[in-house]
């Protein structure tokens, strides 16, 4: 998707107004906001458990493509990312793989389950960008809710 703006638009502001066409539904929007955090969540942890250092190496690429979208949003990204890998650093590591594995399968049934109720299909099937758009869409309500500028 080259050329991704609007005209005088930003990509973050585009990238974010297309996720949004497919999640209208406060249902869908409500699960989004539990499911999301989970799913990056536990797929750290799936990273956590074959190395710690996939994880964090993950989470740094996603945070340098955050920051070329917009850098209030990579600030908060990086805020989630150090709080999610702290709660994996906490756990017993023999808890980390399958307690990942159990968050990821639910979560993404969630997903999957708020999309049969909007009538749509997920954003990133069209664009798998919108893996890392999906927990911006989460944010963006928490900056908008605080009048957080993104």
């Amino acid at each position: 998707m080259a050329g991704d703006t609007t005209p005088g638009g930003r990509t973050i502001d585009t990238l974010l107004a297309r996720y949004a066409e497919s999640h209208r539904d406060p249902t869908n929007e409500r699960i989004h906001f539990v499911c999301v955090p989970v799913i990056a969540l536990s797929l750290l942890g799936l990273l956590w458990s074959a190395h710690p250092l996939a994880a964090a190496a993950v989470a740094t690429a996603a945070l340098a493509y955050y920051w070329k979208l917009s850098r209030p949003f990579a600030a908060g990204m990086l805020v989630m990312a150090l709080v999610m890998l702290g709660i994996l650093a906490a756990l017993p590591p023999i808890a980390v793989l399958p307690l990942s594995i159990v968050m990821f399968v639910l979560a993404w049934l969630g997903q999957f389950i708020g999309h049969l109720i909007e009538g749509k299909k997920p954003s990133f099937l069209d664009d798998l960008r919108f893996l890392l758009v999906g927990p911006l869409f989460v944010l963006g309500f928490l900056y908008r809710r605080f009048r957080v500028a993104y």
